[in-house]
């Protein structure tokens, strides 16, 4: 129930608590009008420089900042809860990274999409392109489940192969003691497109198969890519990439500014994951929808998260600052309660 219709604060029947409208958001304490927060972080999702929106909405760099990396933060928990919870059949998953450069050095981010509608299951960023990083790349398709049947595409870096091979074996339980041997998934297919660049650009493309038969996973790659013919490639996951260099002013080649901060480089990531995911159509998830009286057939157009069954519509920016998600923690304000108090004492003298 509402407890007060100025602040529009609500009232919970079971925590017996005050909370505001906005908990839970981006938009949670802040002074600024919200439409002017909304489109400053919908344009800084398409691209924007933060020089161009402080020119142009007179706030200063470090409030934009701010909004970024809340805007950040809300599109990773959103991604935990709405993505990763929703248990979508992968089929087939490519995986890749690209180098950026940043203020004092570069970095390496690494990312993984599934192919068959498109939907960006989660990326990692790092100062150095090392085994962490392409660990931490494949931990969230780990996360999805079993990974029984599952086609992966990985880059041509040596690492990636070996770390897949790590994270997709499952151990044996045989109640015995010691170490339980660690066996591949049934049906899994790891393959691996090398390129090589003799003077910056592609002269060969080579395409190995790690761990499983070419001729058994021929026909799983047909169905998933939507090809006539089996192509092992990871050029979906390429073409995403450059949507994010395209979205963030900051990672492209020749750009004004760099990126300073690790906080600034995690949150355009999820940013860019998140309105991919839900906010923009790709043109191949669209469909024929029949018209009533009509003898032509019109396309509907559907996002990933649409074509992966996990909502219904089509989410704006907006949208996605105001859709609540569980944060990490709430601080709690003034003095603790008694009988949080004495649990703590009791608890002390048992130990």
């Amino acid at each position: 129930m509402i407890h007060r219709r100025v602040e529009r604060r609500y009232h919970g029947k079971r925590c017996r608590r005050t909370f505001a409208e906005t908990a839970g958001t981006a938009l949670d304490r802040r002074r600024t009008a919200r439409d002017q927060v909304e489109v400053v972080v919908t344009l800084l999702a398409y691209g924007c420089p933060i020089q161009a929106i402080v020119a142009a909405f007179g706030v200063d760099d470090r409030t934009v900042a701010r909004w970024q990396a809340r805007a950040g933060a809300q599109s990773q928990r959103g991604h935990e809860q709405l993505v990763q919870a929703g248990r979508v059949e992968l089929g087939q998953v490519q995986a890749d990274g690209l180098r950026v450069r940043i203020v004092g050095g570069g970095l390496g981010l690494a990312s993984a999409i599934a192919v068959p509608r498109r939907l960006w299951l989660g990326g990692a960023v790092s100062a150095t392109r090392d085994r962490a990083l392409i660990r931490g790349r494949l931990a969230c398709v780990r996360a999805w489940g079993p990974v029984q049947g599952r086609r992966l595409c990985t880059d041509g870096l040596a690492s990636s192969p070996s770390q897949a091979l790590r994270l997709c074996r499952t151990p044996e339980r045989t109640g015995r003691r010691g170490r339980p041997h660690l066996l591949l998934a049934t049906g899994l297919l790891i393959a691996q497109t090398i390129k090589r660049y003799p003077q910056r650009r592609v002269a060969s493309v080579e395409h190995r198969v790690v761990v499983g038969s070419a001729d058994a996973g021929a026909a799983a790659l047909i169905r998933t890519q939507g090809r006539p013919t089996a192509v092992i490639t990871t050029a979906d996951i390429e073409r995403l990439n450059a949507t994010c260099r395209a979205r963030r002013a900051s990672l492209t080649r020749r750009r004004r500014a760099g990126v300073h901060r690790p906080a600034t480089r995690d949150a355009g990531m999820w940013r860019v994951g998140a309105v991919d995911n839900c906010c923009r159509p790709h043109r191949s998830l669209r469909r024929r929808r029949a018209v009533a009286g009509s003898p032509v057939a019109r396309w509907a157009e559907h996002t990933p998260a649409q074509a992966a069954g996990l909502t219904d519509r089509r989410w704006s920016v907006p949208d996605r600052l105001r859709c609540p998600v569980p944060g990490p923690g709430v601080r709690r304000r003034g003095r603790r309660p008694q009988w949080l108090l004495h649990a703590a004492r009791a608890a002390g003298h048992a130990a």
